[in-house]
């Protein structure tokens, strides 16, 4: 049998080699930090004249790119038009509604630049206890605007 103070050592001997091996484990095994992509890069000096110009042309064209994505008046016209036109009855008070399967044939209709908005995550989103599982076309009209 073991003495009380060898069981000890023992038992000290052991934690020390797992906690080594944990401790040293987690410093070698783990290098996910490297695979961080970087997301700060500092603004360029009044002196550095290429950055400064390469950071203005890559700003213009996101801008450009973010600006072709938005619907123009005439778009939004016909997207108008066709939720009008797709429109399910009964109506509530004043408002036009419309529901999911006229929903998904407005937004083949509308047009690729429509396509974001036609979706299940959106009419879920605007739905609002209407007894026939119906949106407002106007609250549908205002959202497209406001995100679009």
């Amino acid at each position: 049998k073991k003495s009380e103070q060898e069981l000890k050592d023992e038992e000290m001997e052991l934690f020390t080699k797992y906690y080594m091996e944990w401790k040293g484990g987690r410093k070698s095994g783990s290098t996910s930090y490297t695979n961080i992509p970087r997301f700060y890069y500092r603004l360029p000096a009044e002196d550095e004249v290429l950055l400064q110009k390469l950071r203005e042309e890559s700003r213009a064209v996101f801008l450009q790119r973010k600006s072709r994505e938005l619907l123009d008046n005439e778009e939004l016209q016909n997207l108008w038009f066709l939720l009008d036109k797709h429109q399910t009855s009964p109506m509530t008070g004043e408002e036009a509604m419309i529901n999911y399967e006229n929903f998904l044939k407005v937004g083949e209709k509308a047009g690729p630049k429509c396509e974001q908005f036609f979706t299940a995550k959106i009419f879920a989103k605007l739905l609002h206890n209407d007894p026939y599982g119906r949106i407002s076309i106007m609250q549908f009209f205002n959202y497209v605007m406001r995100k679009g």
